[in-house]
């Protein structure tokens, strides 16, 4: 379950692989949620069967390569294993991610992962979402990168714009898009008609990238353990 003070509703949304997510306006009593769910506990039942049959569940494994899209990069990873370690280090080379460590905790590992696509991510979203911001005019405060489970970005009333770094994954067009569509938010703190025609502005095609950044979730590896 997710509060949100932008949602005027409740609403239900399914992941291709399984996770389900409840958005609730704020203040909503728990009882009126579970209502809702309740409500709706079919569909979401019969939406992840046929998501299953479409794409079947993945057995976890660490990666040995990692393919971003986004940036046009391919790295591959190496284990070296220290038996006196206690946690993971990264250290990234041209081509390549080494983790060092404590290799057999497989935790650990995703989690120097994690931190290595946070920073990565950063270095590259930052210059763009500032060229983009430049070019449209709409401002923004700072950029954060995280992990979000269930959201590809935001944008808060302070002007802070969040981005995630599975964005990596992904095509650059729809990066640029989803930029796009949360220095928007800097006009219009909603999803009303006049924050898509200001979309529609900078973005023409947004109805069908928004469509294709929906479905881009499957390109998310499944150690990320992200959906």
């Amino acid at each position: 379950m997710r509060e949100s003070s932008r949602a005027k509703r409740l609403s239900i949304k399914v992941y291709p692989r399984g996770r389900v997510e409840v958005v609730v306006p704020r203040r909503t009593r728990a009882s009126t949620v579970q209502a809702f769910v309740d409500k709706h506990r079919e569909w979401i039942r019969r939406t992840k069967a046929a998501f299953a049959e479409k794409h079947a569940p993945e057995p976890f494994r660490l990666p040995t390569d990692i393919d971003l899209a986004s940036i046009g990069r391919n790295y591959a990873v190496h284990y070296r294993a220290a038996s006196t370690a206690e946690g993971v280090r990264f250290r990234q080379s041209e081509s390549m991610v080494i983790l060092s460590g404590a290799t057999n905790d497989a935790a650990q590992c995703v989690a120097a992962l994690k931190r290595w696509l946070a920073g990565l991510a950063k270095s590259h979203f930052e210059p763009e979402l500032q060229a983009l911001s430049k070019e449209t005019g709409l401002p923004y405060s700072r950029i954060r990168v995280a992990g979000q489970k269930t959201r590809w970005g935001s944008h808060s009333s302070s002007g802070t714009i969040s981005l995630n770094y599975c964005l990596l994954f992904v095509d650059p067009g729809l990066v640029r898009y989803l930029m796009i569509h949360e220095l928007c938010h800097a006009r219009h703190m909603n999803h009303s008609r006049q924050f898509w025609a200001l979309v529609g502005r900078f973005e023409p095609g947004y109805r069908k990238l928004d469509r294709q950044l929906s479905e881009a979730w499957l390109r998310i590896p499944t150690w990320l353990g992200i959906h």
